[in-house]
């Protein structure tokens, strides 16, 4: 084989210039091409009106959010009355009136002149310890807040204001003369200094009562104290074992609600199965009456074609809606929707597939003289049944992920749950608990599903 060298090629295509020009189509194609890439996003970016909405994104907020997924934050109200201090935690907090943080220290009143209710504790001086160099002391007239080496002292004027003896430290902020003031402690938490109370808000990292919500005779112990009130033989509830009290106080945990996601979680898996199931169930014998190689009949072929098209036309989501109003919210509505929407997909990979067969099978099992049923039963199906059940376990797998997004809207499952703590607005580590719950169910049926697949795939190519 002849090497041409440089000087050959520069002769040769100085001799024939046109042959190695380039095409002025081809140049102005690309330009063009990304010119109109270029008008695309920025008309994008006009019509979205993405700038607007980056600008006026609160972006404080969302790290609030993102910061609520992996801690918590224990909220004591601290009321200013006459003579006293009354302390007071929300309503579903496992603290109350006799039970404390360890992070809160405070002085009992030596006379009131009115008793506090019974769902707070009387002080006359609390102390907060938000860290190590940081902590908020309150009295029924004054707040000394201590960051770092800083020092806010103000003083307050119950149901009047609340002043500060200097200028504001860089960490504390306030809107009006008088109003409240804002202290910032970073990840620790923060406080609000008002005329009328503190709230504080001390953040730790982790999830709060995870087991043992505040009602559990378990709550607040070590785990070696919780393992050994299990192995005790004295019963704490005479009626069951302690080992089954703990699982019982776990299940019905009030603040993450296990027994109940699990439950939900359950049902979305149910959700997927039945409805993929069902559905290939379907699609499989209509998929014959599509294929044109199987079925010679145009029209019937058409109407089979347009009836999977119109199942998949309409999303999951749209399906969903439907049912919850057809049937009421639960997994009956989820089911149906992934049948349907299902049925259509599967409809057109599974007749798709089947025109795609070798016909040598079939014209082999003709020429013995086989009947019409035993054609199909031994020349087509072992061809496509591999690769149909392999299309089935793929959107039974993705069918697991999408059962929870329909449940959002009414279908029933985690979805149904999930958006229920996203509408608080605040429960958002229980949020984190139910994604993560999915992620992991999503990733077992993903690994499932792949082995399987693998499998039909090795069976198909061995033989």
């Amino acid at each position: 084989m002849t090497t041409l060298s440089l000087t050959d090629m520069q002769a040769i295509s100085e001799r024939h210039p046109d042959v190695f020009a380039g095409s002025w189509r081809k140049t102005l194609t690309g330009w063009a091409v990304g010119l109109g890439l270029v008008a695309y996003l920025a008309f994008a970016w006009w019509f979205f009106a993405a700038g607007a909405v980056l600008a006026g994104g609160n972006w404080g907020i969302a790290g609030t959010y993102l910061a609520d997924w992996v801690s918590y934050e224990v909220r004591p109200q601290i009321d200013f009355k006459d003579d006293r201090l009354d302390i007071s935690y929300p309503r579903f907090s496992a603290y109350r009136a006799d039970r404390h943080p360890h992070w809160l220290s405070f002085e009992r009143p030596a006379t009131t002149a009115a008793a506090a209710p019974a769902n707070k504790a009387s002080a006359s001086h609390v102390t907060a310890f938000i860290g190590s160099n940081d902590s908020i002391e309150v009295t029924p007239a004054q707040v000394l807040v201590r960051r770092g080496g800083e020092t806010l002292d103000v003083a307050v004027v119950r149901r009047v204001s609340v002043v500060a003896s200097g200028p504001l430290p860089s960490w504390a902020t306030q809107k009006k003369p008088g109003e409240k003031i804002t202290v910032d402690f970073g990840f620790a938490g923060s406080a609000q200094i008002d005329a009328d109370d503190v709230n504080i808000r001390h953040r730790f990292f982790g999830w709060e009562n995870f087991f043992f919500d505040g009602h559990s005779p378990y709550w607040g112990k070590s785990t070696g104290e919780v393992m050994s009130l299990i192995a005790s033989d004295e019963r704490i509830d005479s009626k069951m074992s302690n080992a089954a009290l703990a699982w019982d106080n776990i299940v019905n945990n009030s603040e993450w609600q296990h027994g109940d996601v699990w439950i939900k979680m359950l049902q979305t898996i149910v959700m997927a199965f039945v409805g993929t199931l069902f559905a290939s169930l379907l699609a499989f014998p209509l998929a014959f009456l599509a294929a044109r190689n199987i079925t010679q009949n145009r029209l019937v072929n058409q109407v089979a074609k347009r009836f999977f098209d119109f199942l998949r036309s309409v999303d999951m989501l749209i399906w969903a809606l439907f049912f919850t109003r057809a049937f009421g919210p639960g997994p009956i509505a989820g089911i149906s929707a992934i049948f349907f929407t299902d049925t259509g997909t599967f409809g057109k990979l599974y007749s798709e597939a089947l025109e795609n067969i070798d016909d040598k099978q079939r014209e082999g099992m003709r020429s013995v003289g086989a009947s019409p049923a035993s054609v199909q039963r031994y020349g087509v199906v072992p061809q496509v049944l591999p690769v149909l059940i392999s299309q089935s376990l793929y959107f039974w797998e993705s069918n697991t992920r999408s059962a929870t997004i329909i449940g959002a809207v009414g279908a029933g499952g985690i979805g149904l749950k999930l958006w229920e703590a996203m509408r608080t607005n605040s429960d958002w580590e229980n949020v984190a608990y139910m994604v993560l719950l999915i992620l992991i169910v999503v990733f077992i049926f993903d690994n499932i599903s792949t082995a399987l697949r693998q499998r039909l795939i090795g069976n198909k190519a061995s033989h």
